[in-house]
């Protein structure tokens, strides 16, 4: 057992989920594994099927869709490891390890799409140079790469009975790298570059009345994917924070195990992400298919 620096008698056996948390963490966990496994499969089956040609767009949703669809399938065995501690080993590592590299994979995915459609908005003309499904295609496989090399190393570093904690012995810096690289830098450009796209549309609402409709529906759309990805992601990525400094400050283990407990819960609503991204980016493909100036912003938004 662990011991923790705020408490001696603070171990992972006193830092257990409430049994109404695992409840809770079932019904979410079985809704997400429903609905994203469907909404993932039409995804792909209309960005492989119904669009003929590769663009950009086309490319970061496709590995978007390969990401989610990699998380849905981890949560089987998160559900049976729920409920099922003596399993924890091996199997819940590896169930670990796939969860979070695909999650962090997914949540940088859709920092590059919101980065893609800045460039094409706001540098219409550089787009051509920065731009192209081949670079596309690169920017991901690098992602990939770096992601699985990293998630390896430090997921496989950590001790059995630590899988799926929010705690763990790493430095302080380590541990605040972690939550800057994991969250606050995709949320950063996230809302730096919707922002801008939407501030740009904006100026354009009254220079013509026919494609009004269509620019408000994209920005609306943005608002959307900003709002989803707040509402996925903030509460985890404050829920470490706190933890974080809990660790470091010196609190119960009692407030400890709550803080265990609500990070789970926030994992789940971080995880509906999945069902959510193809839902928002299928949209956002068709509306845009639908904006003002075709060779600006379809070329730009769509590739």
């Amino acid at each position: 057992l662990r011991t923790m620096n705020v408490s001696n008698n603070c171990s992972t056996t006193n830092l257990e989920l409430h049994h109404h948390v695992r409840l809770i963490e079932l019904a979410l966990y079985s809704f997400i594994f429903f609905f994203g496994a469907l909404f993932n499969v039409l995804a792909f089956w209309v960005f492989s099927c119904k669009m003929k040609k590769w663009t950009e767009t086309r490319v970061y949703v496709m590995n978007l869709v390969f990401a989610d669809f990699s998380v849905i399938c981890t949560l089987p065995s998160m559900v049976y490891l729920l409920w099922n501690e003596s399993a924890r080993g091996q199997l819940c590592q590896f169930t670990e390890m796939m969860y979070f590299i695909n999650m962090l994979v997914s949540i940088y995915i859709i920092s590059f799409i919101s980065m893609d459609r800045y460039i094409a908005i706001k540098h219409p003309l550089r787009a051509r140079t920065f731009r192209s499904p081949t670079k596309a295609a690169l920017i991901c496989g690098l992602l990939w790469l770096l992601v699985i090399s990293s998630a390896t190393i430090q997921l496989w570093q950590r001790h059995s009975a630590l899988c799926f904690q929010t705690h763990s012995p790493t430095p302080a810096a380590l541990s605040l790298l972690t939550i800057f690289f994991v969250f606050i830098l995709p949320l950063a450009i996230l809302t730096f570059c919707s922002t801008e796209v939407i501030r740009n549309l904006k100026k354009h609402l009254n220079t013509n009345s026919a494609e009004e409709k269509s620019i408000q529906k994209a920005v609306h759309i943005i608002y959307a994917n900003l709002i989803v990805f707040l509402i996925c992601f903030l509460p985890a990525c404050l829920g470490l924070l706190a933890t974080f400094i809990m660790e470091r400050v010196g609190v119960t283990c009692f407030l400890l195990c709550v803080m265990n407990n609500f990070s789970s819960v926030v994992r789940c609503i971080a995880t509906s992400n999945c069902c959510l991204d193809s839902v928002c980016y299928y949209f956002v493909t068709k509306e845009f298919h639908e904006a003002f100036l075709p060779d600006r912003c379809e070329g730009a938004l769509l590739g």
